[in-house]
């Protein structure tokens, strides 16, 4: 189960976003789906993980005008490069760790691909606290 410090800093976060906190929340049930997590509450990210980090959830800026309104951004953390047309940007943060962002604009989007994903993150970031502990 995904847990949190309250769920008014969720709600909070999402001031005035109806469609975007629903998008959170099929994000989050599907995390709680593959295992107990954390997140953590900051001014322009959410971030989740269990030992380390593995994945993030924010709002792109409302200057950027290649993003759609109400959507929300899903960065996961894995150990190589996936290339698939749902991924808008990988960007490999040093060996070994690849950041993929992709954009959530409806509850349709998050499907088995992004469960894959979440769950191979979730995974790698098992290890990597592993490796380090």
């Amino acid at each position: 189960m995904v847990t949190s410090p309250t769920r008014k800093d969720v709600e909070a976060f999402f001031a005035k976003k109806e469609k975007t906190i629903s998008l959170f929340n099929a994000v989050e049930k599907m995390i709680n789906s593959i295992g107990p997590a954390n997140i953590e509450v900051k001014k322009s990210v959410i971030s989740i993980g269990t030992m380390k980090k593995f994945a993030w959830v924010w709002m792109p800026q409302p200057w950027a005008s290649n993003r759609p309104e109400d959507c929300l951004v899903l960065t996961f953390n894995v150990g190589h490069y996936i290339e698939d047309e749902k991924i808008v940007e990988a960007v490999e943060a040093y060996p070994g760790n690849w950041i993929h962002h992709v954009m959530i604009q409806k509850e349709a989007d998050i499907n088995d691909d992004i469960y894959r994903w979440l769950h191979e993150a979730y995974t790698f970031s098992e290890h990597r606290a592993r490796k380090t502990s």
